[in-house]
């Protein structure tokens, strides 16, 4: 990887995970209702800025050919955003090397928008709860707003309400993209709520400030992915992930992440994961597949 020039400013964008995600109805303006815990993977893509006159931004790494047009990145979508807020912002040139999937459920984009969001404010040395930065985070993406301080967390309405951090006990996991790509509105399109419509499957589980991992299980297993059945009917392939990660030697428990199509499973243990990921990856060599450590 090449070194940054002097002065440049870098940030990880950790892949986000929903261990659960309930969807809880419709709202009139259209927009959906959730209630999800979202925690952070040690997994990410990476982003610098350059300080300059003006805006770019050069894409780069394993998965850059799917993350879309550079012209339309979500890092300078999110740039643009708190531009129009902040008088005389000073901006830069972004290099981003992405490694996450994209469209996978795991919020590659809005985690990038968000490191952008981080970078600017370092740059022009403005605290990350700035009504402005928030502003701008809740204009670029649903999902932006959580992963602005990627710390694990309730987030619930269209994803703008966010909750404390929570101090999780560190949750070993792999993850698995087939390499599908959903769209999110086709898979709530698929649930078909209407607008105005409510959920009758059932209230999330309270999630305290401090967790241990005993108490924490139970409570995983009793929330749930509400998009992972019509997720599942669009990309049939999440189904056969679910299995193989279901089926994974020390496995507690497999689900869907967002809405899709990478799904985890969680271990006891970093090396239980380690090995799940080894046999995962030597038997489906076409899948994205990671161990990592959740917080």
């Amino acid at each position: 990887m090449q070194a940054a020039a002097p002065g440049a400013l870098t940030e990880r964008a950790p892949a986000k995970v929903n261990l659960t995600l309930h969807v809880c109805g419709r709202r009139e303006d259209g927009f959906h209702d959730l209630e999800s815990l979202v925690v952070f993977a040690g997994v990410h893509d990476r982003l610098t800025l350059q300080p300059a006159d003006d805006w770019s931004i050069e894409v780069a790494g394993p998965t850059a050919a799917v993350a879309g047009p550079s012209h339309d990145n979500s890092v300078l979508k999110a740039a643009r955003a708190l531009a129009a807020n902040v008088d005389g912002l000073r901006v830069g040139a972004f290099h981003l090397t992405k490694r996450l999937p994209a469209a996978a459920g795991i919020g590659g984009g809005s985690s990038d928008a968000a490191a952008a969001l981080r970078l600017l404010a370092r740059l022009n040395q403005l605290p990350l709860d700035d009504p402005r930065v928030i502003a701008a985070a809740q204009a670029t993406g649903s999902d932006v707003p959580v992963c602005l301080d990627p710390r694990a967390r309730m987030m619930s309405g269209r994803g703008e309400i966010v909750g404390p951090p929570l101090a999780l006990p560190p949750i070993f996991a792999v993850l698995v993209n087939p390499g599908v790509v959903l769209s999110t509105p086709d898979v709530f399109a698929k649930i078909g709520f209407k607008p105005g419509e409510r959920s009758i499957w059932g209230a999330h589980p309270v999630i305290e400030a401090s967790e241990r991992l005993d108490a924490l299980a139970p409570k995983l297993r009793k929330g749930r992915n509400d998009m992972e059945d019509a997720a599942s009917v669009l990309a049939p392939v999440i189904g056969a992930v679910l299995a193989v990660l279901g089926a994974a030697r020390g496995a507690k428990l497999a689900r869907m992440s967002g809405s899709g199509a990478t799904c985890f499973a969680l271990f006891e243990n970093c090396h239980a994961a380690a090995r799940a990921a080894r046999v995962i990856r030597r038997d489906h060599p076409g899948w994205w597949v990671r161990s990592t450590l959740l917080r």
